[in-house]
């Protein structure tokens, strides 16, 4: 698993890059049609790995998915409204990129604990 934190104006396809390099053979990338790019398929087939990415309406090529896999992203899509629910992470009271990263680290423990603890 990676994180990065980028300035919230910021669009998110110019972090894909980052995210996107150094990925498991074989893996499987679920993303929206936000990351709908020539350039993001390319990155991810070139190492192997198979994009889940439905097009874009204006797009005409045939591009094809798995619906049946595209269907877990409501798993993050989840955990990020988990994750707003600290209101440290909604509202941003830390200035520093540092200190918000810790506490999304934090966060992230928390919620992982919570399941761990629920599940035994």
């Amino acid at each position: 698993m990676q994180i990065e934190l980028s300035p919230g104006q910021m669009n998110d396809q110019p972090m894909a890059e980052l995210l996107l390099n150094d990925l498991p053979a074989g893996a499987d990338v679920i993303a929206d049609k936000g990351y709908d790019a020539d350039w993001i398929r390319d990155l991810i087939e070139d190492q192997n790995c198979t994009p889940h990415i439905p097009p874009r309406s204006n797009r005409y090529d045939g591009i094809t998915y798995s619906k049946a896999k595209y269907k877990k992203r409501n798993l993050i899509e989840r955990c990020f409204n988990k994750l707003k629910q600290f209101r440290h992470i909604a509202t941003r009271y830390d200035r520093s990129a540092l200190n918000y990263l810790a506490m999304f680290k934090i966060a992230c423990v928390r919620l992982w604990l919570r399941f761990y603890e629920s599940a035994a």
